[in-house]
């Protein structure tokens, strides 16, 4: 009975995939319960891959060989990044041991496509296999080995002011033209979300919930609800301040907010003042940065900052304090940073080369 379970899960989970990961099902010799782990993996993975832009694909289905051939080592390692800030069904982060069935599964897959499989006269789907160059997880990789291992995802030093001064002034002539008015509308707003994840390593999530009491320019900080309800405050780099300045200028005329609308990212949405949406957030950077020619998300965003703060301080509590995470492996070491010291950091990481 438990494997009639599993089997039923096991084609519900086939039917959101592309015939080539059911030809790896029929062609593989896995137990049940593996099988079933696997093909959920493959999934989330296919997921990923479509909110990344690293396919075109509408749904996994549509997912083709030729996108997994054409995968690097730094978009592995971009999606094991990913899964490590993830959380599980019971609301903890993924461990190294959850991670490393992610892949195993994805080896697995890929073993078949560059090997196993038994098309075109004999030969496999394509032989470039991307998984050998990936290495099972320990638990010793530190902030600092991350940072590196996924410095080409990140928007670091002056990358990050191209960034900005791109979606300022090249990009009204990239988009579609149907798109232009709605751009125009929205562009103040836009850049002040991408400026204070990047000037302040908050969530997504924490970004969209932002109020408008929460801000305190004078003083340079922003309130956040951080997971699990904790209120916290952080400093907000300085570079970045002007965005939300200007964003603010502009922000209850263009948007008709009435003193009831108390959320600090607005939209209208037939005619109707509305809180954006983490989810648009998300949307809203892809789309940017894949103009841009370097397609990343918003945890990208944050990790920016954590990763120039920690190259500016080597400090891993800082960091974690400044991201609002409740502590590292070395946190327990210390019981508190002081503002000053986070201040002196991101003053560094915000000047601007001339």
């Amino acid at each position: 009975m438990e494997a009639d379970k599993y089997l039923t899960l096991i084609q519900s989970e086939l039917a959101k995939l592309p015939d080539y990961v059911n030809e790896y099902y029929l062609g593989t010799n896995h137990a049940v319960t593996t099988t079933y782990q696997y093909l959920t993996e493959i999934r989330r993975f296919f997921d990923w891959l479509r909110v990344s832009g690293l396919t075109d694909a509408q749904d996994n289905t549509g997912i083709s060989t030729k996108a997994l051939e054409k995968l690097r080592r730094n978009d592995i390692m971009l999606y094991i990044d990913h899964l490590k800030h993830t959380q599980n069904a019971q609301g903890r982060l993924n461990s190294p041991t959850s991670i490393n069935r992610s892949i195993n599964a994805l080896r697995s897959l890929f073993k078949y496509l560059t090997v196993t499989a038994d098309i075109n006269d004999g030969e496999p789907y394509f032989y470039r296999n991307v998984m050998l160059k990936i290495d099972s997880l320990n638990d010793t990789q530190t902030l600092n080995y991350r940072a590196h291992t996924l410095s080409s995802h990140m928007y670091r030093g002056q990358m990050k002011f191209d960034f900005i001064n791109f979606i300022q002034n090249e990009y009204p002539h990239k988009c579609d033209k149907r798109a232009l008015p709605a751009f125009k509308v929205n562009r103040e707003r836009d850049i002040a979300i991408i400026a204070l994840i990047l000037g302040t390593g908050v969530r997504v999530s924490e970004a969209a919930n932002v109020n408008l009491g929460d801000l305190n320019i004078n003083q340079g900080l922003l309130d956040v609800v951080r997971k699990g309800g904790q209120r916290d405050s952080v400093p907000i780099a300085p570079w970045s301040i002007q965005y939300v300045q200007d964003y603010l200028a502009i922000r209850a005329q263009r948007y008709h907010a009435l003193k009831k609308d108390t959320a600090f990212f607005l939209t209208v949405y037939h005619g109707e003042t509305r809180r954006m949406t983490a989810n648009a957030i998300e949307r809203m950077v892809k789309k940017y940065s894949t103009a841009f020619g370097h397609p990343l998300t918003p945890h990208k965003l944050r990790h920016t900052l954590a990763s120039e703060m920690y190259e500016v301080t080597k400090d891993q509590v800082l960091v974690a304090q400044q991201l609002g995470q409740k502590g590292t492996s070395a946190t327990d070491l210390y019981t508190h940073v002081g503002v000053t010291q986070q201040r002196e950091a991101l003053d560094e990481i915000s000047k601007e080369k001339k």
